[in-house]
């Protein structure tokens, strides 16, 4: 991360916030995080691009970089200090975050339609243009969207606890874009209860539909990730979900979760009676 804060401190961050989400608060703090991080990063590549050589890098130049400056940018996501790369020259003109500029409208959703666009050199600098109205180069596009997807490939593969008492596994469908299409697909959600009683998204898995399959995969890849043990799984009612969990721990009691189990019994009650049924069985 090119900021006052190293790569190990900002994923320090951004766990522990990630561990810690309970309320929409908690949820508000970890998405201004994600967007200083993201910011940051693309700063970072957009400097690098200015300047002509990496950070560390042997170089002729006779401008190199100078520190940083603070900004509070203000949007959606509320307000979030970054750090802003200076160059000896005081050349650099950042496309993401231009100079005067103070506010950032709808960050998570620009930040997603970066992705949603196909990660095409074209499309990408279509979507500059469109956002920022700034002009940049192929060269930058490729170097911003890396520095950002080094994150998301970073968080995805962290070290996990060895043991966690509860898991949640459940699959979303979600609309996505793909091929210029829109089309349906199934993130897969693994959500941990730690021993400090803390949640923790272990990570999120993308794919066509939701089977147990695929889920075997996750959990695999959960087990690859130091995840030694699980105490308790909670699982909607998917055929072969229970054998896919013990396939890789044995030792761990699948629960149907409770909010399935309210769900699945309402089908069977008339609308009027529906919310006294579901206090009572959530008793």
């Amino acid at each position: 991360m090119m900021s006052n804060l190293d790569q190990n401190q900002l994923q320090s961050i951004a766990k522990e916030l990630a561990k810690n989400v309970k309320t929409q608060e908690d949820l508000s703090n970890l998405s201004a995080m994600l967007v200083k991080m993201t910011v940051e990063a693309a700063l970072g590549a957009e400097m690098e691009e200015h300047l002509g050589y990496a950070k560390h890098q042997n170089s002729d130049s006779d401008n190199s970089r100078n520190g940083y400056s603070s900004k509070t940018l203000k949007g959606d996501h509320g307000e979030v200090d970054i750090a802003i790369p200076r160059d000896r020259h005081s050349e650099f003109n950042p496309a993401i975050v231009k100079k005067g500029e103070t506010r950032l409208t709808s960050m998570d959703d620009q930040i997603l339609s970066l992705y949603a666009k196909g990660m095409t050199t074209r499309d990408i600098v279509a979507t500059f243009k469109e956002l920022y109205g700034a002009d940049v180069s192929p060269t930058l596009v490729s170097k911003v969207t890396e520095a950002v997807m080094e994150k998301v490939i970073l968080w995805c593969s962290r070290p996990l606890d060895e043991i966690y008492p509860l898991l949640y596994l459940d699959g979303i469908v979600i609309k996505v874009r793909q091929d210029k299409q829109i089309v349906r697909k199934t993130m897969y959600v693994a959500l941990g209860v730690n021993t400090d009683g803390h949640k923790e998204c272990l990570g999120l898995w993308l794919s066509e539909t939701e089977s147990s399959k695929f889920w075997l995969r996750v959990l695999n890849d959960l087990e690859g990730r130091d995840v030694k043990d699980i105490l308790v799984a909670s699982v909607d009612g998917l055929t072969g979900f229970p054998e896919a969990i013990n396939t890789v721990y044995p030792q761990a009691d699948v629960q149907l979760c409770i909010v399935h189990m309210v769900r699945n019994s309402l089908r069977y009650v008339g609308y009027k009676e529906r919310k006294q049924v579901a206090n009572d069985l959530k008793l």
